[in-house]
């Protein structure tokens, strides 16, 4: 069985996909901004809660 080039997408659903993918590299630079604070929360939780463990 030979393999056939896929339909040509009309260009609407075309012009949608690259809007989806533009607005999901967008959420993926926020995140990757937002990270560093994430991580400093999460940290900043943990040794809150072993201070209180060994204080409890």
């Amino acid at each position: 069985m030979a393999w056939t080039t896929p339909p040509r997408l009309d260009p609407e659903r075309s012009r949608r996909r690259l809007q989806l993918l533009a607005e999901l590299a967008g959420s993926r630079t926020v995140r990757q901004r937002e990270r560093p604070q994430r991580a400093r929360r999460e940290r900043l939780r943990e040794l809150i809660a072993t201070r209180r463990r060994i204080a409890g």
